[in-house]
């Protein structure tokens, strides 16, 4: 079974760990399908039926994006209120077209993960920063299978710490194949 990586990152081409791991998945089109928003939609004008029609061919949907203002990029945004349409995504009549399928967050951020604790910079985890597309899976009836987090690229944008951050990725995404994976996973290299 194949999964749909949809990568939403304005500049991949200055990206370190998005761009490494975009690059990795892209060695196994046999399990992996990536959709770059960016690449896709340069000018912000989404093709909402195409789009409904790509997730439709997938089970496993994971959202690939860098923390930016504690949300996601701005397309993601604009890609989730266009395409999770009324009467297709949800609604009475909709038949949930994504109801069921696993769904994720595979997330780089920029900072530590102890600034994502009570106790820490930002004083909220990163499940509970993320909670609003927990919330929206659930609306539309996806089964969320919580999210990994790659932690700390502003002090620490070395070569290792980006290959490092390959292999548990792609863990990640193999967990999601599993019957029962883990709600959240977390990673620290």
């Amino acid at each position: 079974m194949k999964t749909l990586v949809i990568v939403t990152h304005p500049t991949i081409e200055k990206s370190v760990i998005n761009k490494r791991w975009t690059a990795e998945l892209e060695k196994h089109p046999e399990k992996y399908h990536v959709h770059s928003l960016y690449e896709v939609y340069p000018d912000g004008k989404i093709d909402v039926k195409k789009e409904q029609e790509l997730l439709e061919r997938f089970d496993q949907i994971v959202f690939q994006f860098p923390f930016y203002w504690f949300n996601c990029p701005p397309l993601l945004k604009q890609w989730l209120d266009e395409v999770l349409t009324y009467g297709w995504a949800y609604g009475k009549s909709s038949g949930y077209k994504l109801g069921g399928k696993k769904m994720a967050l595979a997330i780089t951020a920029g900072i530590g993960e102890e600034g994502y604790r009570p106790e820490g910079k930002y004083k909220y985890t990163m499940e509970t920063l993320t909670t609003p597309f927990e919330l929206t899976f659930q609306y539309i009836h996806a089964d969320y299978k919580g999210i990994y987090v790659y932690y700390d690229m502003e002090q620490n944008a070395s070569d290792e710490w980006v290959e490092a951050s390959v292999a548990p990725f792609l863990g990640f995404l193999e967990s999601l194949k599993a019957e029962c994976p883990s709600p959240a996973v977390q990673e620290r290299a």
